[in-house]
């Protein structure tokens, strides 16, 4: 019986595109959020910490166009890498006072931003996949 089912499961592939979409919709609503909203606060929380505030762009490569790229499964890899990157900075600039917290649940208070982390690592180990429209491309 668990063969059975072992067997018609059995799809790394589609775990890969499953992957790919979860992660990289979910990313995009962020990108598409600062997109309606702006970025002045992320540029005031950088130039605050003495870092030129025209790099706040960088947040639309890491939440719009690497999210686009995961989903459709073109440069995938680079574009997890980046992706994991954009979560990094985004934790170590707004979520570092939280690393010892837990929530009144009892979770971790960075868990999102763990779960995005890892989740572009993952992806970026992984590859795309067979359902990608780089499947064919050494960097998908």
């Amino acid at each position: 019986m668990l063969t059975r089912f072992n067997t018609a499961v059995a799809n790394s592939d589609f775990g890969r595109l499953l992957l790919r979409l979860t992660f990289g919709i979910l990313m995009l609503f962020h990108g598409v959020s600062k997109a309606q909203h702006g970025i002045g606060w992320i540029s005031a929380m950088l130039e605050a910490k003495g870092i030129p505030g025209f790099i706040a762009y960088g947040v639309f490569i890491g939440e719009i166009v690497a999210p686009i790229l995961i989903i459709i499964g073109v440069l995938t890899r680079p574009a997890a890498l980046v992706y994991a990157f954009n979560l990094l900075v985004a934790t170590l600039l707004v979520g570092m006072g939280r690393f010892f917290s837990l929530t009144d649940v009892g979770a971790w208070a960075l868990e999102t931003e763990a779960l995005y982390f890892f989740g572009g690592l993952s992806i970026m180990f992984l590859g795309a996949g067979r359902y990608a429209l780089g499947a064919n491309s050494r960097w998908s």
